[in-house]
């Protein structure tokens, strides 16, 4: 019977797979040839795969690239699922000449020949391919159009520009704090806005405490107003008070009577409210005295100015500051500050909002509160703007044992004639402006042409704002509801020219009520009063002292610290002088 040796097996000392290199066979000499790795999950359908692409990202197969073996090949892998590793080793037997390419260099220096052609009909060829100049091409960059990107007209070379498509291949843009974090400050919580979403609060009725300040009616003409009929935008000089919590003197005599535990203004309120929609970085400074709290902003913070674009997918930018941990860096290309970055984009949209509210009421038909301003003094000569505060008390006890209740200084910008007394809160109205700067420019957000589509396709231009601007809107609802406004007036701002961020029109003025208007932009005023809720009870577990409640400028989360009660106060020493009256902004 013929027999069976088993040959001799060589092990791998190593304890990996495959053959080990201080262990080789005298008759094989794998030595100095390269090895792949592989996988015991690999699935070895094929020995040899003309259509893969290597590492580098060029392609294996010689000739130009068959869009159908492609695709083939890309369902293959999805069938097949993808190899854990070794799937992309092949480049590791492949050739490259480094030495030849880099001891090449050009001679000849004359221009190119214009290519023309070169590929099949339905494709992009010669103008528009590699620029943006092409018609096609910018209107595929805008829009997000089929064939859009970096070909020309419709079907372009490949299937691109559409919104969110491989994003991650973006520059990473990073934003900075809206406030230096010193190492002295202490992190005592971090919430995640996923948590903030799923609170839930529901809040009676609030109860009105005083009346301050003077409203004018509202001009109804600007309701009439159409992209044939605009209206320029004019300078108006008043001024209007933007004060804190703390430096307000009825919330200090509130707060000396214990009306309420938590006082708060209607704009640091809203931006808490609406923090799971916000995406810019702000913070909001809680001090605690005794048994109360006061949230208040700080001078020149992110309070004082309305963003544009916050929300869209490719919001506005500002030049890349230079690298402070690298000073001696060269700058290849010095980006001047341009009219649509997102600070001028800012501080042009608060000249917008400010103007329009004063330019659309008729300073000659008042209504009187209950108390003049009580930010205005007599040394004033400046005229004020139209504006009337509101001091409401807001429940937010779960159980009828509870004593929490919040005060908040609501304001309003003007009334409608013949729809009751406005001092007793009826026809209160608050007026916003949205504004469109160029729509071809980076971070318009797909936005249309408004003098184009304002009249005849309002809903599409509606929805545009709703969806690039979510977090402004929402914003200002709340500050409606927590006033009480029976109307919101919106204007549409545009620019005389696109290029120049100093001349406006006024295109169209929309009336809508608040509580409706929450409903369309899906504002929850539940979930807004719960994280109210939420942050009051943090801090009421803490110890008496100054506090910083931070957004994170690139995620989605908010952080508590513990800053000392000297924090953000010596360049207010510095600025203010003894006897001064509250901050206040004339435009």
């Amino acid at each position: 019977m013929a027999s069976f040796s088993l040959p001799h097996i060589h092990d791998n000392p190593d304890g990996g797979w495959g053959p080990s290199s201080s262990n080789i066979p005298e008759q094989f000499k794998f030595k100095d040839i390269p090895y792949a790795p592989y996988s015991k999950s690999d699935k070895l359908g094929r020995f040899a795969d003309w259509n893969d692409t290597t590492g580098d990202s060029r392609q294996t197969a010689v000739g130009p690239p068959n869009t159908r073996d492609t695709r083939g090949a890309a369902g293959r892998s999805k069938r097949e699922g993808a190899q854990a590793f070794g799937s992309g080793t092949a480049s590791a037997f492949a050739y490259f000449h480094v030495e030849d390419e880099s001891s090449f260099s050009l001679v000849d220096n004359k221009a190119a020949p214009p290519r023309r052609g070169g590929f099949a009909r339905g494709r992009a060829s010669g103008r528009g391919l590699n620029s943006f100049s092409g018609r096609g091409a910018q209107r595929g960059a805008q829009r997000g159009a089929r064939g859009g990107g970096m070909a020309g007209g419709r079907g372009g070379g490949q299937r691109g520009g559409r919104r969110g498509w491989r994003d991650w291949e973006k520059t990473n843009r990073t934003r900075e704090s809206s406030v230096a974090i010193s190492p002295q400050w202490t992190m005592l919580e971090e919430i995640e806005f996923h948590r903030l979403a799923k609170l839930k609060l529901e809040v009676d009725e609030p109860e009105d405490i005083d009346t301050y300040g003077r409203v004018f009616v509202y001009e109804k003409s600007y309701d009439r107003i159409t992209t044939k009929t605009e209206r320029p935008l004019q300078l108006v000089d008043r001024i209007k008070y933007n004060t804190t919590t703390s430096d307000d003197p009825v919330i200090q005599e509130l707060a000396a009577k214990n009306t309420a535990t938590v006082y708060a203004s209607d704009v640091i309120l809203s931006v808490l409210m609406c923090a799971p929609r916000s995406v810019y970085p702000w913070d909001i400074v809680i001090v605690r005295e005794g048994n109360n709290l006061f949230f208040d902003k700080r001078d020149g913070g992110p309070f004082d100015t309305v963003t544009v674009n916050e929300n869209a997918s490719d919001p506005p930018q500002d030049p890349t500051p230079p690298n402070p941990n690298n000073p001696t860096e060269k700058v290849a290309v010095l980006e001047t500050p341009s009219i649509n970055s997102a600070t001028s984009l800012s501080l042009e949209a608060t000249y917008i909002n400010q103007n329009f509210g004063f330019q659309s009421v008729q300073e000659n038909v008042t209504a009187d509160f209950a108390h003049p301003n009580p930010f205005y003094g007599p040394e004033e000569t400046e005229p004020l703007a139209s504006c009337g505060y509101r001091y409401r008390v807001f429940d937010l006890g779960i159980t009828e044992d509870e004593d929490i209740k919040i005060c908040v200084r609501t304001e309003v910008d003007a009334y409608i004639a013949g729809q009751g007394n406005p001092a007793e809160g009826h026809g209160l109205v608050t007026i916003r402006a949205l504004n469109e700067f160029d729509p071809r420019a980076q971070g318009a957000g797909g936005a249309p042409d408004w003098r184009s589509k304002l009249d005849s396709q309002r809903g599409a231009v509606v929805a545009t704002e709703m969806k690039n601007n979510s977090c402004k809107l929402a914003k200002w609802t709340v500050q409606s509801v927590l006033a009480g406004a029976e109307l919101m007036k919106i204007g549409y701002i545009s620019r005389v020219n696109p290029k120049d961020n100093t001349r406006h029109v006024i295109l169209s003025t929309a009336s809508m009520r608040p509580t409706d208007f929450a409903a369309q932009l899906n504002v929850s005023l539940a979930n807004g009063w719960g994280i109210v809720r939420t942050i009051t009870d943090l801090c009421m577990k803490m110890p008496e002292g100054k506090y910083v409640l931070i957004k994170d400028p690139n995620k989605s989360v908010i952080r508590l610290y513990s800053v000392p009660m000297t924090a953000f106060t010596e360049d207010e020493e510095g600025e203010a002088f003894e006897g001064e009256e509250p901050e206040s902004t004339a435009y």
